[in-house]
């Protein structure tokens, strides 16, 4: 199976499986950090496929590239902060970048955050009153191949 045809293959089983199919994505450019909501149709057009960590295959990753970022901004995305002040905020914090920006984002819809670990396909990361969203900022890894086995 050619790599393309993995991604293809693995973006469709992902949304399958998720819970939820409405995301907010999060990207650092030209010294700001953003949200966008999004759907999974744009996930073709922003996720890569990159090899797993301890022997799961090839994970679904969101690592976009300059054009993936302005074709998110171009969705209607949000500045949520400088890139600055998000760095100082990930020094002062015991947190990764990906869970600041859940924080971050958790609190702009007025909630309160707690770290949990609930996978994809068992529940959202944030609730509102319009939709459930899975939160994820630069550098997330979606799934890997071992996992949707698993699901399978």
């Amino acid at each position: 199976m050619t790599n393309t045809a993995l991604l293809a293959t693995m973006t469709t089983a992902y949304e399958h499986h998720a819970y939820t199919n409405t995301y907010i994505f999060g990207f650092a450019l030209k010294g700001n950090i953003y949200m966008v909501k999004a759907d999974s149709s744009v996930l073709p057009y922003v996720l890569k496929l990159d090899r797993a960590s301890r022997g799961a295959g090839y994970a679904l990753r969101f690592r976009p590239t300059v054009a993936q970022k302005l074709f998110l901004l171009s969705l209607g995305a949000e500045l949520i902060c400088s890139t600055a002040y998000f760095k100082a905020v990930k020094t002062d914090s015991k947190y990764n970048k990906g869970e600041i920006f859940e924080k971050m984002i958790t609190e702009k819809f007025g909630q309160a955050w707690k770290k949990d670990n609930t996978p994809f396909y068992k529940g959202a990361d944030l609730t509102t009153d319009t939709a459930e969203y899975q939160i994820k900022f630069q550098g997330a890894t979606f799934t890997n191949e071992k996992q949707l086995a698993r699901l399978a």
